[in-house]
């Protein structure tokens, strides 16, 4: 019996404009969650202003009239936001937001509660932003458990906000489900997200995961699927997070066939897991369910099939094998060999209408965050350059370990990468103009090197203004070329290239490199793939996050039938 059925004390909401908002949320039918209210025209200003309560006055309270607006017939933007930071509803949105800053829930409780006190003069009006930021501060307080009754006055507060008739968005309702998984009930933060779809509001990964973690947390692997279900329908990907809740609770109930479809769900939108998630694969390899699941014998043909069809790396066709796991931790030589079970990992090749489709959607970025002549300009240089078997970013290198920009650091790099590739070409250098003309590169021996470089047509000097970075990614993905930087690429602008594509390209494109007294030290891409592999013997190897630097290997999860361990 699902947990939410059995406490039977939280009821979806039910509101009527008619009536007033009350506590009781058991008066309230489960049938439904109302989204869709008639939406009214914005509040007006009205002359009153909500100033700071006095430090001995236990909550805030509402001071006289405010000045008028100046006369005269026109009024500027200034001055009309001026008057509306001004006003009553401006300074509570202002003072809520600072409680939503700082997570003050008694204080926002109390601005909300004296806003509606029927002794101002008069009330003030609530907006949809008023309204989210206290329901974001309740269903914050509520997960937390740091204030029992955050979760009904999160619902009151909902209750009175369709009462007026202020229509809900998107973020209103997550909070709504956030109030509800707290409160043990899955399925009215499921019904929510439904809802949200019937009425033509786009749910997103945060709507979902109350839902979502709330059936997991109750053992409900039926209802945690079924909100799996929905968020695929409405093409909402889940990330680790959500993926590790859908192992945890169906290894909990021993469900092999659905952990064998998250674990490769897993590989294909993860890849690598952090330490949380992997110990609930180890965990899942270790139990007796994971034992018992599986076949004795199995069709190695279509098993081989599968592998080429899928690309290498996995097949898909459940569990082989039976009997007891052997798992522990491994790394990998720099062959791909696994260190403890002897088991040699692929290389998963990328398609390369991928690679196309990637290097178009790198131009449209660039061209919408760049001055788009100056990106163009750069991509007919290259055009008539190129291509590269290498791409510097010469920022990054010139910087490596040092305050000082070294070209002779950079140099060193070009020499020995030139050396390394099949060309035996000089790399493409990327170095922003002002390093090109400014600094240490009127030395002498400076300009020497890049007049060298750019008579050879391997310099590129990016724009004033310009994000070098971008120049540099599209060179090395429109090249197919190897990029030299120490750059871990996780900040915001590689965020917007999305979480699929990217981290493969970087995976088998990346060189990443280490100085010593002899020179540097290149660390090329491995020969096989760093994402979870099934081998066609039934063996399984999960990278994980730890490690993962030069100093420090990376850790896997090795998961093999102690029937086959090696003596």
């Amino acid at each position: 019996m699902r947990l939410a059925a059995a406490a039977g004390a939280l009821r979806p909401l039910f509101f009527h404009p008619h009536r007033q908002p009350r506590r009781l949320l058991s008066s309230l039918r489960r049938s439904s969650v109302p989204l869709a209210r008639r939406r009214r025209h914005s509040y007006s200003s009205t002359s009153t202003a909500l100033d700071d309560a006095p430090n001995n006055s236990p909550s805030p309270t509402l001071p006289g009239p405010g000045p008028p607006p100046a006369a005269g017939g026109g009024e500027g933007k200034a001055s009309r936001r001026r008057r509306s930071r001004d006003s009553p509803e401006g300074l509570l949105k202002h003072k809520l937001d600072m409680c939503s800053r700082d997570g003050d829930l008694p204080t926002a409780l109390a601005l909300y509660d004296a806003a509606l006190d029927p002794a101002s003069s008069p009330p003030v009006p609530l907006s949809i932003h008023h309204y989210n930021c206290l329901l974001y501060l309740c269903s914050n307080a509520a997960a937390t458990a740091s204030d029992p009754d955050a979760a009904s006055r999160g619902f009151e507060i909902f209750a009175r906000m369709e009462a007026q008739g202020v229509e809900p968005n998107e973020a209103t309702l997550t909070s709504v489900a956030r109030l509800a998984a707290a409160r043990r009930d899955p399925a009215m933060a499921f019904s929510v997200v439904r809802r949200m779809a019937d009425a033509g509001i786009p749910p997103r990964l945060r709507t979902y995961g109350p839902a979502l973690f709330a059936y997991c947390d109750a053992g409900d692997a039926d209802g945690a699927s079924e909100v799996e279900a929905h968020m695929d329908a409405g093409g909402v990907l889940p990330e680790e997070t959500e993926l590790a809740a859908l192992l945890r609770v169906n290894a909990d109930k021993g469900r092999a066939d659905e952990v064998y479809r998250v674990l490769h769900r897993t590989r294909v939108l993860a890849r690598q897991v952090c330490e949380t998630t992997a110990q609930v694969i180890e965990a899942w390899f270790r139990s007796d369910a994971a034992s018992q699941a599986g076949v004795d014998k199995w069709d190695a043909k279509k098993v081989k099939e599968g592998v080429v069809k899928g690309g290498g790396g996995w097949h898909g066709q459940g569990w082989l094998g039976k009997g007891q796991w052997d798992v522990e931790r491994s790394e990998m030589d720099k062959n791909g060999k696994c260190q403890r079970c002897g088991e040699k990992l692929v290389c998963i090749d990328i398609d390369p209408s991928e690679t196309e489709n990637f290097a178009k959607s790198l131009t449209e970025l660039a061209c919408k965050r760049e001055v788009r002549d100056d990106f163009l300009r750069f991509q007919g240089w290259l055009r008539r350059h190129g291509p590269f078997d290498a791409v510097i970013d010469a920022a990054n290198i010139g910087l490596y370990n040092s305050k000082a920009f070294s070209f002779s650091q950079v140099n060193s790099v070009v020499n020995g990468i030139q050396r390394v590739t099949k060309s035996k070409k000089l790399p493409l250098i990327i170095l922003h103009r002002s390093r090109v003309h400014c600094g240490p590169a009127i030395v002498p021996h400076n300009q020497k090197l890049i007049e060298g470089w750019r008579s050879a047509g391997a310099l590129y000097s990016t724009p004033p203004g310009s994000n070098d970075d971008w120049y540099w990614l599209y060179a090395a993905v429109s090249c197919r070329s190897l990029l030299v930087t120490n750059d871990e690429m996780r900040d915001h602008l590689f965020q917007l290239l999305g979480t699929s594509f990217f981290p493969r390209w970087k995976e088998k494109h990346q060189v990443r490199l280490t100085y010593s007294g002899r020179g540097p030290t290149f660390h090329l891409p491995p020969p096989y793939s760093i994402v979870t592999q099934e081998s066609e013997a039934g063996r399984w190897h999960v990278p994980t996050t730890t490690g993962d630097d030069i100093e420090n290997p990376r850790q896997w999860i090795c998961a093999i039938r102690k029937s086959q361990r090696r003596d």
